[in-house]
């Protein structure tokens, strides 16, 4: 154990004629009754000059005591580095001056305490200011080559304010006798050495119990369980499909003619109807009464004739013999040559507005007959008593312009040119929105299938509330299961009529509803998820049959101990026993830990 002091000043009178009087450390050294075996060297600096003196002693018996006495501060201008090194390993730092030098003492408040706080370094080291000397009275030197007068002395306050700036203990030591240096200056200083000492063995104290924490037997580190499959969803091609509908024109059952029947445009009244109060009311879906503004039956009158039930110079391709054909007639001719890019702005989802403006502009050519045409089109999808007539219509606009859907005709007769039985039920919907929406119904109802030519289709191997939301999902693009089974069920109904994009929102769900299901919870549900997996294998649902397999893996403490877990085959339990969290060798090592510390009958503060 050892103490480091650092004796910064000179506590002389640079004028005092006795200039061989002891230092303040030298006196303490000697006097002191704990000081024992004291040695002393000069260190010299590059001219020849003492820079400081090493004292090496012993204190309280078997305490190392090394002291450092730089009676001049120029140490710090000519030599930085061996002053912060001085004063980086200083325990304790003590700052001398004569009260009866002011000059010195100016120059140490200015120029060196600065450098000695910048040293320090907001270390908690504990600073000394001795003020040395009785001040003296004399008469000040009157020398024209003074620039100060010398004599004048420091004064208590002064000293106190030196000693606040360094949160230091300030000492005023008028003489250097037994008193003054065993006592005052000896308490204090010996107070300090002893507060370094304590500290010293505490840090000690702490760094052996670190040590032996870490020579310690630590328990073992479980690592993270695997990261388990992401599935992402697949982008909506709901409108894509009803664009694809019109190119096809698969189910069509409307035919737009000119005055003079030249070219036909085929469509379907079920999209027609969803965007437009006009089309219902065209079509028969609306009444005149139904209707509160009379413009939009203006319009209708205006521009299209029905005539139902008249041979077609075309036939309509796949329309059911039952279901009579609609012809309309277009009675404004400039309006007639735009009708192909007006319906495939419709069935684009009709928010494309700008691209239909360009589309007719460039077809027609005529700035009037352009706005006649674009002003017809609003009017057809306004919605009533809401119209937007503004000629700067924008698509954020014209979206706003209508509010009906496909979910209006979702599961009634409106329309209808189907109906499906299931389990005793019936269920109406539409050809059109069938075929679009999904391919294996677009081969049932345009190939050579019974079902091409029937009204009536029997459903078999789902239940009705299953079907219907398969159904629910074609018309609208969303589908809410209110359970992880209903959520399977419309998975399998769904691969079964090969829509991919709900089968992987299905898979989704039942992925995020279990993510977010409790340990606890797990444990205690009667929900079978070996079950869940044989059927996503089953129903090619390889994404969530593989996250399953993960996830009793993961959960293989839970899983392990429940009678389903025997269900899995070879190969399934194959992959969870390799996949297992946590591993057979951490389960291990934790029992081998444990074994340790109920041998070493000691507290284990991790378990």
């Amino acid at each position: 154990r050892s103490v480091n002091i650092v004796a910064f000043g000179n506590e002389r009178d640079g004028f005092s004629e006795d200039n061989q009087q002891p230092s303040l450390i030298w006196s303490y050294l000697g006097r002191s009754a704990l000081i024992s075996q004291i040695d002393s060297s000069l260190s010299a600096s590059h001219v020849g000059n003492p820079v400081f003196t090493e004292y090496q002693a012993c204190v309280f018996g078997n305490v190392r005591l090394v002291v450092h006495d730089c009676p001049v501060w120029d140490i710090f201008d000519s030599d930085w580095y061996t002053s912060c090194r001085l004063i980086g390993g200083a325990d304790i730092i003590v700052i001398k001056y004569s009260v009866n030098d002011k000059t010195s003492f100016q120059e140490i408040k200015d120029s060196y305490v600065p450098m000695v706080k910048k040293a320090l370094n907001h270390c908690s080291v504990p600073v000394i200011i001795s003020a040395v000397g009785a001040r003296k009275n004399g008469v000040p030197c009157t020398c024209p080559l003074c620039t100060s007068d010398r004599r004048s002395c420091v004064t208590a306050s002064e000293g106190v304010q030196l000693a606040k700036e360094l949160g230091a203990t300030y000492l005023e030591l008028h003489t250097l006798n037994d008193f003054y240096i065993q006592k005052y200056f000896g308490g204090v200083l010996e107070y300090f050495m002893i507060q370094s000492l304590n500290q010293k063995s505490s840090e000690k104290m702490k760094k052996r119990k670190k040590t032996q924490k870490c020579r310690r037997v630590q328990p073992p580190q479980l690592e993270q369980p695997e990261k388990m499959p992401i599935l992402k969803g697949e982008a909506s091609h709901y409108n894509a499909d009803l664009h694809n509908l019109l190119c096809c024109c698969q189910c069509a059952d409307v035919a737009f003619y000119p005055e003079d029947l030249s070219t036909v445009v085929e469509a379907h009244k079920i999209i027609l109807c969803s965007v437009s109060h006009l089309f219902m009311l065209l079509f028969g879906v609306k009444s005149p009464s139904d209707t509160h503004d009379v413009s939009v039956a203006q319009l209708a009158q205006s521009l299209f004739t029905v005539q139902a039930g008249g041979p077609f110079p075309s036939s309509p391709r796949g329309v059911p013999p039952c279901v009579p054909p609609v012809r309309v007639v277009v009675k404004d001719s400039v309006f007639c040559s735009c009708l192909p890019d007006i319906l495939h702005f419709i069935y684009s989802g009709a928010f494309q507005w700008e691209r239909l403006e360009e589309d007719i502009r460039k077809k027609l050519k005529d700035p009037d007959k352009t706005e006649h045409v674009l002003e017809k089109v609003k009017c057809i999808l306004k919605t009533p008593g809401k119209l937007n007539t503004a000629k700067d219509c924008k698509s954020h606009q014209i979206k706003r312009l209508y509010n009906t859907s496909l979910r209006l005709f979702f599961n009634t007769p409106v329309l209808a040119d189907v109906i499906f039985k299931i389990q005793g039920a019936t269920v109406p919907a539409h050809r059109a929105v069938l075929v679009a929406r999904c391919e294996v119904m677009a081969a049932m109802f345009n190939g050579n299938y019974l079902e091409a030519n029937s009204i009536q289709v029997p459903v078999y191997g789902v239940s009705k509330d299953t079907f219907l939301s398969f159904l629910e999902y074609l018309y609208t693009d969303s589908c809410c299961p209110a359970s992880i089974l209903q959520a399977m069920s419309l998975l399998i109904c769904a691969e079964m009529y090969q829509v991919m994009r709900l089968q992987h929102i299905c898979e989704l769900y039942i992925i995020t509803q279990l993510q977010s299901m409790p340990s606890r919870e797990l444990a205690s549900t009667s929900l079978s998820i070996v079950s869940l997996l044989k059927k996503a294998k089953f129903h090619n649902s390889d994404c969530l049959s593989t996250w399953l397999l993960h996830f009793i893996a993961t959960n293989y403490l839970i899983f392990s101990q429940k009678p389903e877990f025997q269900e899995l085959s070879v190969e399934e339990r194959n992959f969870v026993e390799m996949h297992r969290w946590p591993s057979n060798l951490y389960l291990k090592q934790l029992a081998d830990y444990r074994n340790y510390i109920h041998s070493q009958k000691c507290h284990c503060t991790v378990m």
